[in-house]
Order: structure tokens, then C-alpha cells, then sequence
């Protein structure tokens, strides 16, 4: 019973060093890359606000909320990144890592709330349309689309999942503010009013239907469904492949946080195996799990014909 306990620790502590060697190089690039796009982000969506308010554009507020949204989104995968560095307690013996989870949480009912005002301010204006100030809506469009670029260009070079993510957020703002562009030149030469609350609800389904999808993720690892069920399966196949091993059950894949998994199971031995022998075999699962990176691995033997204890 005491040498699998010792083999979790043995197994957990030399995988933590797999994923936390590259962490240490680029971690506070990734902290000054994100707290760089987080005030470029929200700085930029307090003046589309007033911006929007002075032009009269709905799609220009529209865009101040997906901005909005985007700072909030990295202001807390920002802390979050911080705070799942810490190294776990008593208390959290996982460590940190279901933190982000819980910001990706936020940020995604935070858009949720902000995209559906926008929608009730946008729509009923498709038949009343008011022909917003095309100039300074010109102006604020140019605007969105250097400040969010340069924050992609800053982005675009991260190593972290977080830094990706947040790149491809921007970059949707840029394409969002490039229509913004086209619309105020198009609204300039034919007075169409129709097309700000157009473009308003356009952007704004668009936020929705990525929220909703993140959403769904989040909830879903929250839940501690398998995150990749594929993987699962590998491993699981990889591992009944090794001579020694009758069968496994208890299998149980799930996600810290979508990058960091833990795995636990219970293997059944053919026969009663001297300890020395269980190290070896030990030594072959270690290996067969190397390449999948988990953070915590915890591995049970059973003799064949054991009672396993998990059994209902």
C-alpha cells in the first residue's frame, strides 16, 4: 500500500518539473506583455465610451464594451496567472490553478450582461435610426486600430496559452474597428443611419457566440468533465499494453485549468509482486505517462483477485 503513495510523489514532483521549467523564463515577460495590453485595452474603452456617448454611435459603444470586456478579460488572466503561480498549501493542495477558471467565469457573464444592454439600446434604434457624428466616429475607428494593434504586436510573440488567447481577442477587436472604419466612410457618403446599429448587432453576436462557447468550457472543467477524452483513451490503451498490467479501472483524467491534468487510476498486477519488481514497473508507467506533461499522477496497484476498495 505505501509504495504507490510514494510512487504519486515521485511521479508528480518530476512532471511539476516539466511544466514549470519553461513557466520560470517567460513568466514575467508574459506579466509585463499582458499588463501592457491591459491598460492599452482600458484606457482605450474609457475614451470609446465617452467617445461613443459624444459621436452618438451605438456600434462605437458597442465596441467600448467588447474592449471593456477584453481589459476586464485580461486584468483578471493577469492576476490569475499571478496567482496560479503560488506554490499549493494545506489549504490548496492542488495549488492555484482553478483560479483562471473561475476569472474566465467572470469575464464571460460580464460580457454576457454588457453585449445584452448593447443589444437593448441597438435594436430598437434599427427603426429610428439617428445618423451618428461620421467624423469623430472616423477619428475614434483610426484610433481603435493602432492601439489595438500594437497591443496585438505585443502579444503576438507569447509563449503562454494566456498570451495566445488574449492576442486573438485583440485582433478581433482591430477587425472590429476596421468596420467601424468602412461603416463611418461608407455612412459619410450615403447618410445610411441603418448601418451603425447593422454594424452594433453584428459585433455584438459575434461577442456572444464566442462568450457562449468559453462559457460552455469553463463550465464543462468546472464540472471536471475529461478535457480531452481522446487523450484518455490513449493513455489508458498505452498502459494496458505493458505486460504486467491484468487491467486498469478508476481511470480519472481531469483539468486544473485546461492546460494542467491530473490523472489517477488503479492498475491490477497479475500475480503478487515482490516490491522491487512494483518499483520497476513503476519506472514503466512513469514512462509511458512522460509525454502527456500531467501535474499530478497518482497510480494504485492491485493484486489480481483484490477487493478494490473504490468498488460500490
Amino acid at each position: 500500500m505505501a509504495a504507490p503513495q510514494q510512487h504519486k510523489h515521485s511521479h508528480s514532483g518530476h512532471s511539476h518539473g516539466h511544466s514549470h521549467h519553461g513557466h520560470h523564463h517567460s513568466h514575467h515577460s508574459e506579466s509585463s506583455n499582458i499588463a501592457l495590453a491591459f491598460w492599452l485595452n482600458f484606457g482605450f474603452a474609457l475614451v470609446e465610451i465617452v467617445g461613443g456617448i459624444l459621436t452618438n454611435s451605438v456600434a462605437i459603444i458597442a465596441d467600448a464594451i467588447h474592449d471593456l470586456g477584453d481589459s476586464l478579460a485580461i486584468a483578471f488572466a493577469w492576476i490569475a496567472s499571478k496567482v496560479a503561480a503560488k506554490q499549493p498549501t494545506q489549504h490548496y493542495s492542488y495549488g492555484y490553478r482553478r483560479w483562471s477558471l473561475l476569472s474566465a467565469l467572470i469575464s464571460g457573464l460580464i460580457l454576457l450582461l454588457g453585449s445584452a444592454w448593447v443589444l437593448s439600446e441597438a435594436i430598437p434604434r434599427l427603426w429610428q435610426p439617428q445618423l451618428p457624428h461620421v467624423g469623430g466616429m472616423f477619428v475614434l475607428a483610426i484610433l481603435g486600430v493602432a492601439v489595438n494593434g500594437a497591443a496585438v504586436l505585443r502579444l503576438r510573440g507569447g509563449k503562454t496559452q494566456n498570451e495566445k488567447v488574449l492576442s486573438w481577442h485583440l485582433l478581433e477587436d482591430v477587425l472590429g474597428w476596421v468596420a467601424v472604419l468602412l461603416g463611418s466612410v461608407l455612412m459619410y457618403f450615403t447618410g445610411w443611419a441603418w448601418l451603425d446599429p447593422v454594424l452594433c448587432i453584428g459585433f455584438t453576436l459575434f461577442i456572444l457566440l464566442n462568450v457562449l462557447k468559453s462559457l460552455r468550457q469553463t463550465l464543462a472543467l468546472f464540472l471536471q468533465v475529461t478535457p480531452d477524452p481522446a487523450l484518455q483513451q490513449r493513455i489508458s490503451a498505452q498502459l494496458a499494453e505493458l505486460d504486467f498490467v491484468k487491467s486498469i479501472h478508476h481511470l480519472h483524467l481531469w483539468s486544473l485549468d485546461g492546460e494542467q491534468h491530473v490523472l489517477t487510476m488503479h492498475v491490477e498486477i497479475a500475480t503478487p509482486i515482490e516490491l522491487e519488481r512494483q518499483l520497476a514497473y513503476k519506472q514503466q508507467i512513469a514512462e509511458v505517462l512522460a509525454p502527456y506533461q500531467l501535474s499530478h499522477t497518482t497510480v494504485e496497484f492491485e493484486i489480481s483477485g483484490e477487493a478494490c476498495r473504490d468498488a460500490k
